[in-house]
C-alpha cells in the first residue's frame, strides 16, 4: 500500500500514516508555541514572518528527524546539506531565540516519536511563558528614545509628571546645552500603551517652552 515509487532504494522509513500523524502533531504543537509567543509579545508591531518561521520550522525539524532515523550516514548528509544554507537574519531578543528553539524542539521530539516529551514540554513551556508574562519578568521591553529642547529647566518636573502617566519606566540619558542657551534632554521611556504615543506627544507639547520634541524606538531591553 502507498508504494508510489517502487524503483527507489528501500530504507527503513516509517509508514506513511505514521509520518502524516507526526507532521500534523508537529504543526499543532509548534503552532501552540507560536501563538503563545504572539500573546506574550510586548513590542509595537508583531513580526508575522517570525510566527510562520516557528510553525514551519517545527514541521521541517520533524521531517528531518524522521528522514535521518538512526542512520549516522543520513545524519551527516543532512548536516552537510544544512551547512550550505546561511541564516543571516538577526534576532536581537534572546526570548525570541528561545521561542524559536522551543518550536524546533517540538518537531525534533515528534520526529523521534517522543510524543509524551513533546506534549509535556510544550505544555510546561507555554505555561511558564504565560506566567512570566504577568509578573515583573515580562520579557522584552521596547525602550523608546524621547528627546526635546526646553528653554526653562524649572518646567522639567511638569514634563516628568506627564511621562509618569504614560510610561512604565523612564530614565535620563543625556543633558546638553545648545547655542541658544536652551537645555536639550534625552530620556529613555517604556510606554504603557504604544498606541497612545500621539496623545503622549501632544500632552508634552502643551508645556510652554518645549520644542524639537521627538520620539522613536531605539532598542530592546531583554527580559
Amino acid at each position: 500500500m502507498f508504494d508510489l515509487f517502487p524503483d527507489q532504494p528501500s530504507y527503513e522509513y516509517p509508514a506513511l500514516i505514521n509520518v502524516l500523524f507526526a507532521l500534523v502533531w508537529s504543526f499543532v504543537l509548534s503552532s501552540v508555541v507560536a501563538i503563545t509567543h504572539k500573546l506574550t509579545y510586548r513590542g509595537d508591531n508583531y513580526p508575522k514572518n517570525f510566527f510562520q518561521a516557528m510553525v514551519l520550522g517545527g514541521i521541517i525539524t520533524a521531517m528531518l528527524m524522521m528522514a535521518i532515523g538512526d542512520s549516522l550516514a543520513r545524519g551527516l548528509g543532512v548536516f552537510g546539506a544544512m551547512a550550505i544554507i546561511r541564516f543571516r537574519t538577526r534576532i536581537d531578543d534572546p526570548r525570541d531565540v528561545l521561542f524559536l528553539f522551543a518550536a524546533l524542539s517540538t518537531g525534533l521530539a515528534i520526529g523521534v516519536y517522543g510524543y509524551s516529551v513533546s506534549f509535556a514540554g510544550t505544555l510546561v513551556f507555554c505555561m511558564a511563558a504565560g506566567i512570566l508574562h504577568f509578573t515583573n519578568f515580562k520579557g522584552q521591553n521596547h525602550k523608546t528614545s524621547l528627546s526635546f529642547t526646553l528653554n526653562d529647566p524649572d518646567k522639567l518636573p511638569q514634563l516628568q509628571e506627564i511621562m509618569a502617566h504614560y510610561c512604565e519606566e523612564t530614565g535620563l540619558r543625556t543633558v546638553a546645552l545648545n547655542r541658544r542657551s536652551e537645555m536639550r534632554y534625552e530620556f529613555y521611556v517604556i510606554m504603557l500603551k504604544n498606541s497612545e504615543k500621539d496623545r503622549f506627544l501632544l500632552e508634552m507639547s502643551k508645556i510652554e517652552g518645549v520644542s524639537q520634541l521627538r520620539i522613536d524606538r531605539t532598542e530592546v531591553s531583554n527580559f
